[in-house]
């Protein structure tokens, strides 16, 4: 792993998720040459975290201890340094942090953090700098009511989107703010500065209060994602005077400014290493997967998350539109569905004897449009449309209760698929000459699956691997921090990374027979709304 020429530079790249932390460290050549984490449950028991996380008694309110995070990172450098990674060829780092998650920076925590003593840990150094010891996090949906306000004083859930990129949203860090305010009133006081999880993290390195960046910015329900500012609507509507404690958001690419002495004197980090701004998780998957305009990368996983490049955001009252860390002047979006790789093993299970191999042979065995046959699959209730239960019709649009082997197999996955494309179209995405669908997760080793994949959206299918996409993306972004000077592009920095693998090519059918049947397939989702609306 430690190939690289002796005294070659390294970029680093930080990933503080819910479950673990994580570090890459590439060479200017973009080849891996250090991978570590640090599993919170099981390094530091002594938080007595499950998954990372407290869940509370009322099971809405979900919480990470600050200090973990904090000395989860002592753990991770140290490790590093025990595996022989040496910190004066980092000539910068950055990273990534769960999306909407915050941290309450007590009043005098920044005197704190300029001043640190490289003979001690950061989590003893900084124990007292928390006016909040446990983080709200993105599981969290305990600001019901926070949501309501706030969708009441920008006029209403569309507004919002429009002013936001998505509605309220318990998860989403404006709704977390003035829940705390409203609740916990002395603690807010206490607080000089709110970060995100990832400007938090940018912080400890800096050794000062790093800026929130646009992208991550953008999962707050408080950032205007077309002027990017603070939406002064949202402020007043959270919490008085927030924008001091906020401090200006900067475009993703910035390099906030050196590492901080700590990491000089304590870890031999050079004076000149470089920060570059930290971001969201989802915009660092976007780097590591190497996303461009028109692509669309489609995660097949136990939920499925679809990704989209957009030039004009269309947000809308499901999924969400950020800002794009790559290039501020365009925009990211991001849809989930809940029913991705379950349902498609029920219908295995049930319809394909539990095998892989029939399940795809009823896929090769079955027309494109599957003879006009549609289903709607939300084993539970699912997210993207807010609809429940197994809906199935005939080419004639009647309903019916039940559908042969074969067609069901069909009716499922291209049901999926259909569903992420119209969801897509419908916060601004087109197919444009050029557009890659990249695959990703479980379901993406499965050729047949996505040569209906490849269909519905008539555009090629690659696979890309991606274990470590936040972090991968992270270091990335890293080494573009420190040449966006001289080299305009990110795509320029990272050209020489693997190429991903073309896997299927569109039937030439497949455009005439989708278009129609994505016409259909949006009438017939308005008619399970209706019918299955409480």
């Amino acid at each position: 792993m430690m190939a690289a020429a002796r005294d070659s530079p390294l970029f680093l790249g930080f990933d503080f998720s819910t479950q673990q932390l994580k570090v890459v460290a590439i060479d200017e050549n973009l080849n891996v040459v250090h991978q570590n984490n640090v599993q919170f449950d099981s390094e530091l028991p002594e938080f007595r975290t499950q998954g990372g996380v407290h869940i509370h008694a009322d099971r809405l309110t979900v919480t990470s201890p600050v200090l973990m995070w904090v000395k989860a990172l002592d753990l991770l450098l140290d490790k590093m340094k025990g595996a022989g990674l040496a910190y004066s060829r980092v000539r910068a780092l950055s990273g990534s942090g769960q999306q909407h998650g915050s941290v309450f920076w007590r009043r005098g925590a920044s005197e704190t953090l300029k001043d640190l003593d490289p003979d001690q840990d950061l989590h003893q150094l900084l124990q007292d700098s928390f006016s909040v010891s446990h983080s709200p996090v993105w599981m969290d949906s305990s600001s019901r009511q926070q949501c309501e306000e706030l969708q009441t004083a920008a006029g209403g859930a569309g507004s919002l989107a429009e002013i936001t990129g998505s509605r309220a949203y318990e998860r989403f860090t404006g709704n977390q703010i003035s829940k705390l305010r409203q609740t916990r009133p002395e603690e807010f006081k206490n607080t000089e500065r709110i970060s995100l999880v990832s400007s938090f993290a940018a912080s400890l390195f800096l050794g000062d209060y790093a800026s929130i960046d646009y992208s991550d910015g953008s999962g707050m329900n408080l950032l205007d994602i077309r002027t990017r500012n603070w939406s002064e609507i949202c402020l007043d509507a959270t919490a008085p005077h927030l924008d001091r404690l906020l401090g200006a958001p900067v475009p993703s690419t910035s390099v906030l400014g050196p590492v901080s002495s700590y990491f000089v004197q304590r870890y031999g980090f050079s004076e000149s290493c470089r920060v570059v701004a930290f971001t969201g998780d989802n915009p660092a998957s976007l780097a590591g997967m190497r996303l461009q305009q028109g692509d669309v990368a489609v995660s097949l996983g136990t939920s499925d998350t679809v990704f989209l490049w957009i030039q004009q955001p269309r947000p809308a009252l499901e999924g969400h539109v950020f800002c794009n860390p790559l290039d501020w002047r365009a925009f990211m979006a991001l849809l989930c569905f809940k029913n991705g790789s379950l349902t498609r093993e029920r219908i295995r299970n049930e319809s394909a004897g539990g095998s892989w191999e029939l399940f795809s042979g009823a896929l090769r065995d079955t027309p494109l449009g599957n003879n006009g046959h549609i289903g709607f699959y939300f084993d539970s209730m699912e997210i993207t449309p807010p609809a429940v239960g197994v809906h199935l019709f005939d080419p004639d649009d009647n309903q019916v209760s039940s559908l042969s082997p074969q067609v069901e197999v069909r009716a499922l996955v291209e049901g999926q698929f259909l569903s992420r494309r119209l969801h897509a179209e419908r916060l601004g995405y087109s197919i444009i000459p050029g557009t890659r669908v990249l695959a990703t997760g479980g379901a993406s080793a499965n050729k047949d699956i996505l040569q209906v994949l490849c269909d519905v959206f008539n555009a090629p299918v690659y696979t890309i691997d991606l274990l470590n996409s936040a972090s991968l993306g992270s270091a990335y972004r890293a080494l573009h921090g420190m040449m966006s000077e001289s080299v305009a592009s990110f795509f320029d920095v990272v050209k020489k990374a693997p190429e991903a693998q073309l896997v299927a090519t569109p039937h030439p059918a497949a455009q005439q027979v989708y278009d129609q049947m994505l016409k259909r397939y949006a009438r017939l989702e308005e008619r399970v709304l209706q019918e299955t609306r409480p």
